[in-house]
């Protein structure tokens, strides 16, 4: 049931000043493609940088899976400027190449194999390779080619003085983490709303499954498109980024000594499948343990709590430290209607959303009701637009139609965009919502309805290839507005020399620094 905030609300609406200063920053990822629309087999340009070092430009799983990270940022529409002008730089910097405006790959010709991304001959970039030769190693190439946006999002200090008492961050880092993690499990009972609103994967290309088997009741276009009529993202499904495997973890969100422990079990618990597999073969390292988790990283969640290491420390550690410090929404598509994967209008909402699960009552989740909460999104990840779709409210079979749901959700949102819209002076944030609410009347206006008509009518490689073109003029064409190309280069050239350095400071050979880092 959608909790009443009513009391909260209007303490809020009496204190909207403590909502200025939330940051945000995102991570989109980008595959690169030839002219025919299949994917690049060349390696990460030398001059985007290293990516190993990089500020901005960096690579994900492959060495064709670019990632655009932006700073922090108290401004979305700065944030998103930046984030244009790093899809503008990479696109004067790719020679024929384009990159590929969806978050399910492209055409992938199996007998080419995906190369992993390379980092130089640091132990830390040999490591992080290594960690990728794992995960293709459990999960497959294909899989871990599917591309996503993160949403960094942090509350500003005065919303935790205001809300709970604290003096600073330091003596109320318990408070803090509490109510991330309460944002966290309303996220888990709730967040199926962004797939039904964003999601944008409702088809494959049938290339795909070459690597994989599933029974869906796929069905096929003429185009030669694969898809489910009422998807919302096969991106979020078991099809794609998930790993069934990581049921067995036990990880809950209630408190944060729980959640780090239960993530330390899972990096240190052997897996018979993965013992199985062996960490070396013919010489040749093929993962990086034979645990559950090879490194944190690996926790498959469409949330994450976060907070920034300091040298040689890891997440868990970082967190136990200071607490959380931010959350990792990992649940938005690439938005395939924006020439940089994500807009305004997302970003918004994710503001509403994400204030609107840290205010809710979240009681405690045992891991059934974890269980509860991902049947719900599996619902709407593979049939939310299919009319009449119920949810459950309960574990115990209780049911509400998600259309009222969305729309019950929506007039509590409506009273946190009027707040944030007081602080800024204009009506943008309740903008957003009569936008998104009308989506649950009408369904077909969410992404995965009108990205779905496109494919049906192209086909995914020619649809691809004319977003992928639009989009790479379209960036090749417009000035930067924040960045400049002097700062790009100097970034560049600054980048091969914190890799260089990284090199020459090794001390450890390579054996030894992966018995360091298991022994850790």
């Amino acid at each position: 049931m959608i909790p009443d905030l009513s009391s909260t609300f209007a303490w809020l609406e009496a204190n909207p000043q403590v909502l200025k200063g939330i940051c945000r920053g995102v991570e989109c990822e980008a595959l690169r493609i030839n002219t025919n629309g299949s994917l690049a087999q060349t390696s990460h340009p030398e001059s985007l940088g290293a990516a190993l070092t990089h500020k901005w430009i960096t690579t994900d799983f492959a060495e064709a899976l670019l990632e655009f990270v932006t700073p922090v940022d108290d401004d979305i529409g700065h944030m998103l400027a930046l984030l244009r002008d790093i899809y503008r730089y990479v696109a004067r910097h790719l020679g024929d190449e384009h990159l590929w405006p969806m978050s399910m790959p492209c055409f992938i010709d199996s007998s080419h194999p995906i190369e992993l991304a390379q980092y130089g001959s640091s132990n830390i970039g040999r490591m992080k390779t290594l960690y990728r030769e794992g995960l293709k190693n459990r999960y497959s190439a294909p899989m871990q080619i599917i591309s996503g946006v993160h949403h960094n999002f942090s509350l500003p200090l005065a919303f935790w003085q205001a809300y709970t008492g604290i003096t600073d961050e330091v003596s109320g880092k318990e408070e803090i983490s509490a109510g991330y993690l309460r944002l966290i499990r309303n996220y888990y009972r709730f967040g199926w709303i962004i797939p039904y609103l964003f999601g944008a994967s409702p088809g494959i290309c049938p290339s795909f499954l070459n690597s994989c088997t599933t029974d869906l009741p796929f069905e096929k276009a003429q185009s030669g498109v694969i898809y489910l009529p009422y998807a919302t993202s096969l991106r979020l499904s078991d099809l794609g980024y998930t790993n069934k495997s990581q049921s067995q973890i036990s990880i809950t969100f209630n408190r944060l000594d729980e959640y780090v422990s239960g993530l330390k079990q899972a990096i240190k618990t052997p897996s018979t499948d993965y013992q199985k597999m062996g960490m070396q073969k013919d010489g040749r390292y093929l993962q990086l343990s034979t645990n559950i988790l090879q490194i944190e990283d690996e926790l498959y969640a469409p949330i994450r709590p976060k907070r920034v290491t300091q040298d040689d420390e890891s997440l868990s550690d970082a967190l136990m430290r200071g607490g959380i410090e931010y959350v990792e929404v990992r649940s938005l598509d690439i938005n395939p209607f924006s020439p940089v994967g994500v807009d305004e209008e997302q970003a918004r909402f994710l503001d509403l959303f994400l204030i609107w699960c840290t205010l809710a009552e979240a009681p405690e989740m045992s891991m059934e009701e974890l269980f509860c909460t991902r049947a719900n999104w599996n619902q709407v990840i593979l049939e939310g637009r299919k009319p009449g779709l119920m949810l459950g409210i309960d574990c115990g079979g209780t049911e509400q139609p998600l259309v009222i749901l969305g729309k019950t959700l929506f007039s509590d949102l409506r009273r946190v965009a009027g707040t944030l819209d007081s602080n800024n002076g204009d009506t943008n944030y309740q903008k957003v919502c009569d936008t998104l609410v009308a989506r649950f009347d009408h369904p077909e206006l969410t992404l995965s309805a009108r990205f779905l008509d496109q494919l049906i009518e192209h086909g995914i490689s020619e649809l691809g290839l004319i977003l992928a073109n639009d989009y790479r003029q379209m960036l090749r064409e417009e000035p930067l507005q924040v960045l400049s190309e002097v700062q790009f280069d100097n970034e560049r050239l600054q980048s091969w020399q914190r890799q260089r350095a990284l090199e020459a400071s090794d001390i450890l050979s390579f054996d030894e620094f992966l018995a360091h880092q298991n022994r850790r």
